[in-house]
């Protein structure tokens, strides 16, 4: 039995070697890609996240039209079924999950890097998402800037892509 264990140890330690010369070259080739200064300036990209993010959207900026197409790849986007006088909103089930769990990473980590993330996501909460639907509504939003920012080759501005619109002046008048 020890002699088992310790192969076994050996085997666990190569796995962590493998795993960590992994996650070294990741970072390094994704640092020599030209988005990566953009993707990592948005709050909770750090290097392995955006790596993810990046491998999973590609970096042919022609294979989303619009920013909508790429929410609804990556299952952010809800889906609203409508029959006469019925409407129902629910999520999407079938999207890129690894791209869907790499996004709930990313809004995760954005909530603690962002005020304006987190007053995002507790606006939501405040008007009656639960956690994960919080979430992905971050997610949804923060995505939706990203094919721009590449675009424009601009890297993300908090004041801009967290502000408010303010009210019509027809609202206003109502």
């Amino acid at each position: 039995m020890g002699q088992q264990t310790l192969a076994l140890l050996a085997q666990l330690d190569a796995a962590c070697r493998a795993c960590d010369d992994l996650a070294h070259d990741t970072e390094e080739l994704f640092l020599q890609h030209p988005d990566a200064e953009i993707i990592t300036s948005f709050p909770g990209l750090a290097t392995l996240t955006g790596a993810r993010i990046l491998a999973e959207i590609g970096d042919d900026r022609t294979r989303f039209a619009q920013a909508r197409d790429l929410k609804a790849y990556a299952g952010s986007a809800p889906i609203t079924r409508q029959s006469g006088k019925s409407r129902r909103v629910t999520h999407r089930r079938i999207k890129n999950s690894r791209l869907a769990a790499s996004g709930r990473h990313w809004a995760f980590a954005a909530l603690t890097a962002s005020p304006g993330a987190h007053a995002q996501y507790n606006r939501r909460r405040d008007t009656g998402d639960r956690y994960h639907a919080a979430l992905r509504h971050l997610f949804n939003r923060m995505l939706g800037q990203l094919p721009h920012c590449l675009t424009d080759r601009q890297k993300f501005d908090e004041a801009i892509a967290f502000t408010r619109p303010e009210p019509s002046s027809l609202a206003t008048a109502a």
